[in-house]
């Protein structure tokens, strides 16, 4: 789970890859840089993530067996809501319950 904003989008195949800078990150498990690329299929339920829009997403690691494929996917199911400080918020307080 990470607060995000969208900087760059781009159609590849069957899947949209966005830019993100990840402004925080939260509840974590694995490593998250300033700067990375989100997947989403197209296929996916999930509201279109704007560029310049911040988020708040919960994505997870996608390595294929080959160990080749490393990347960050939101897969339907997956979680994505504007950000709003409402997110701040309770994002704060489930940090203090953990």
């Amino acid at each position: 789970v990470f607060h995000g904003r969208i900087l760059a989008q781009r159609l590849v195949g069957q899947e949209t890859r966005y830019e993100v800078e990840v402004k925080a990150p939260y509840r974590r498990r694995f490593p998250l840089v300033s700067r990375e690329y989100l997947w989403v299929p197209n296929t996916c339920g999930c509201p279109p993530l704007l560029e310049g829009g911040e988020y708040l997403l919960m994505a997870r690691r996608h390595v294929n067996h080959e160990h080749t494929l490393n990347r960050i996917l939101l897969q339907d199911g997956g979680y994505a809501r504007p950000w709003t400080p409402r997110e701040a918020r309770l994002v704060r307080e489930a940090a203090r319950h953990c």
